[in-house]
């Protein structure tokens, strides 16, 4: 029975978990930010904390004075520290770089962001990050915008020299019946407005004015779209006689 022991095993021995810690502190220290598993994530954080409050205080207890005479280094707490992380480049790191950053700092020195599953084994995967070297360090950052793909610009198809000739007199003849087509809606529309301002007495009226404009306009309709099919039936019996003519001209 394992009573009042804090901690997790981590399924390691007390020795192999001690040194797990310790590799892990060091790389902390050193690189600021680590991924490994949720588990090994929870039980560095305290462990990791600890340190840097013990390089804290040492930092505040030189700025204050309050060492031992002749002393301007805390060098007790640095062999205290010492015992935990073997390397001295982590060491003087801690000491030197990182105490004064979280100075004014009274605990929660580290985070953990939860990454999800990783292959392979399905274990919990985490990141663990010194909260003052952290980008940004306050807030999540905002997401980019996605661009919309672009759609590919079809370059357009060029037509026969043949097929622009005949286009361009009806084309012009066209403009001219739209604007005639044009003048009757707006008589239609004039119309529509005297019956929205006449009297009941003047509806009769107003409505026999439309339908004989209606008329009239759907007699021009159909004046216009029987020269459109004459015309075009020319042009084709046009050219299909220039191309008999071409190919009579290739035979000889």
């Amino acid at each position: 029975m394992r009573h009042l022991k804090s901690g997790k095993k981590l399924n390691r021995t007390a020795s192999h978990r001690k040194a797990t810690l310790q590799s892990l502190a060091s790389n902390l220290i050193e690189h600021k930010r680590i991924k490994t598993t949720t588990a090994k994530a929870k039980a560095l954080r305290p462990y990791a904390e600890k340190l840097i409050s013990k390089a804290r205080h040492a930092l505040a207890n030189e700025q204050n004075g309050s060492l031992p005479d002749g002393q301007t280094i805390d060098i007790h707490t640095r062999r205290i520290v010492a015992r935990e992380l073997k390397r001295k480049d982590v060491l003087q790191e801690l000491f030197d770089s990182i105490a004064p950053v979280v100075a004014e700092r009274e605990g929660g020195y580290t985070r953990i962001i939860k990454l999800g599953t990783r292959r392979g084994d399905s274990a919990e995967v985490a990141l663990i990050e010194l909260v003052d070297w952290s980008n940004p360090q306050e807030g999540a950052a905002e997401k980019p915008k996605k661009k919309k793909a672009s759609t590919p610009k079809v370059a357009p198809v060029a037509t026969p020299a043949k097929e622009e000739k005949t286009a361009e007199p009806v084309s012009e003849e066209t403009t001219e019946e739209a604007s005639l087509i044009e003048d009757v809606i707006e008589t239609t529309k004039d119309a529509a407005e005297v019956v929205a301002e006449a009297t009941t007495d003047e509806v009769e009226e107003a409505k026999e004015a439309v339908e004989e404009v209606v008329e009239e306009a759907k007699e021009k309709v159909e004046e216009i779209v029987e020269e459109i099919s004459e015309k075009a039936e020319e042009i084709k019996d046009e050219a299909t006689d220039e191309s008999d003519d071409s190919t009579k001209e290739k035979k000889d």
